[in-house]
């Protein structure tokens, strides 16, 4: 009766899927790891964004999406050759807050699952973190969460140890983007 009113044997019969199985998992319907990478790191961009206009600030205004090194040294007239390698590299981030006494850089992820990738952004974001300390004017946030992180603790620690300004979503919650909209 479920296969009948769900029209699962209606997919089956009419050769619209070929294997129930890779159906049911998600892989024919596009949901494979890198699928499910991809929606999980924007839905936690639409997350921390939702927080972010909950702060109080506005869209191309006093929050940026998607900006990248020199577009923010263009429009706000700041060296951040510090983070680009001299101009050689060109970090996009996430989101952009600029209010009057200072430029936030923030970078979101979300892990379900562990892996190298989790070791590698922590080890990333905390020289990134390094590079940004010395740039006035400029703070370098990140939030990321999930049950990935608790198989690269200690990566993650190192990361925190560094950078104050590592948050998860318990903090978005708790308002942390309420301070800096002050």
């Amino acid at each position: 009766m479920f296969m009948r009113k769900t029209k699962l044997f209606d997919l089956l019969e009419n050769h619209i899927i070929s294997n129930l199985v890779d159906y049911a998992t998600g892989v024919e319907t596009g949901l494979d790891s890198n699928g499910r990478k991809n929606r999980g790191g924007h839905l936690m961009e639409n997350l921390v964004e939702e927080y972010i206009k909950k702060a109080g600030f506005l869209k191309n205004e006093t929050y940026f999406k998607e900006m990248y090194i020199h577009e923010i040294e263009n429009k706000w007239k700041i060296d951040l050759s510090a983070i680009s390698n001299q101009g050689k590299m060109e970090k996009r981030f996430d989101f952009v807050i600029k209010t009057d006494k200072q430029i936030y850089l923030i970078e979101t992820n979300f892990y379900s699952s562990g892996g190298s990738k989790l070791n590698e952004t922590a080890r990333s974001y905390k020289t990134l973190a390094q590079e940004v300390a010395t740039i006035e004017g400029v703070t370098f946030i990140w939030f990321t969460d999930g049950c990935g992180w608790n198989s690269a603790k200690n990566n993650l620690e190192e990361t925190f140890d560094v950078l104050e300004t590592l948050y998860n979503i318990q903090d978005l919650e708790d308002g942390v983007l309420n301070v800096l909209a002050k």
